[in-house]
């Protein structure tokens, strides 16, 4: 039996870089000394995420925009190490003659990136701040296959599936989730968003018949208020570690290959799939 020790962090992070390098070597650290292999830590997590979800473009600059290849990145990868990190930022890039910006995650250990997600749903004013990605796709890592999500796209159950249909065995989502807009409530316990937010996490878990690991922000960050609650959960959609509302490290461990071959012994989500039935307007769904 070979188990995986993985971890997913809420905790807060803001525009200053350096201040947000220093939270993540002491939280790779913490979880180092746990012996943790795969750790998730939330999205803008290098550079903070925006002011308020309208248009705050007035507000400030935005987070610093750091290219893939770029010196940010190696710096993570270093801190890294022997571990698989995966950490959200604001991506850099220049594309059909035009300078772009990102919501993006990366995955990196001590020989690099492994891999890269740029954020496809945006929620409320985002595009005002971020272009657009245009795929979901799971890559290799020496702790597993993985397929990564940023946020809005957990919303979709197209978004998982696509990364299960891709071979992924472990679903990674970094968020900067805030709790409600309107009725907000006083204790983030009793927040709708953060019911939202993990029901979202257990329902895409259990479809697909994957292990989870969901990071997010905590704390506060101009007008939103994070509501935490990083988890890892097993392909049956049970929690098996939960931060709670406050900032945290959320650590399990797991044998993933057969928590999967457990979890699709008898009804086998994946398996058991009609595509053929699944369409609309004559479009046939994956």
């Amino acid at each position: 039996m070979t188990t995986l020790r993985m971890a997913a962090v809420a905790a807060e992070f803001g525009r200053d870089l350096e201040e947000d390098f220093a939270v993540a070597e002491r939280l790779i650290k913490e979880a180092r000394e746990q012996e943790v292999r795969l750790l998730a830590l939330p999205e803008a997590c290098l550079g903070g995420y925006l002011l308020s979800l309208d248009d705050d473009s007035a507000l400030d600059e935005g987070p610093p925009a750091l290219a893939l290849d770029g010196p940010e990145i190696r710096r993570l990868a270093s801190l890294a190490g022997e571990m698989t990190v995966v950490a959200g930022y604001c991506e850099a890039a220049f594309e059909k003659g035009a300078a772009a910006r990102y919501n993006s995650v990366v995955c990196v250990n001590g020989d690099g990136v492994l891999g890269n997600h740029r954020k496809v749903h945006q929620p409320l004013s985002e595009d005002a701040s971020y272009a657009s990605g245009d795929r979901f796709h799971a890559f290799d890592t020496p702790v597993g296959r993985i397929g990564m999500m940023i946020c809005y796209d957990k919303a979709f159950p197209e978004s998982a599936r696509a990364l299960a249909l891709d071979g992924a065995e472990i679903g990674v989502v970094v968020s900067a989730w805030p709790g409600s807009r309107t009725n907000a409530a006083a204790d983030l316990v009793d927040d709708r968003w953060k019911r939202r937010f993990d029901l979202f996490d257990r329902a895409r878990a259990l479809e697909n018949q994957i292990v989870w690991i969901s990071a997010n922000q905590a704390g506060t960050f101009g007008s939103l208020r994070f509501v935490g609650s990083a988890k890892v959960v097993d392909p049956g959609g049970e929690i098996l570690a939960d931060t709670g509302v406050g900032a945290g490290l959320a650590v399990a461990e797991l044998d993933v290959a057969q928590a999967l071959e457990t979890a699709r012994r008898s009804m086998g989500h994946l398996r058991d799939r009609r595509p053929e039935t699944y369409t609309y307007a004559g479009v046939v769904s994956p």
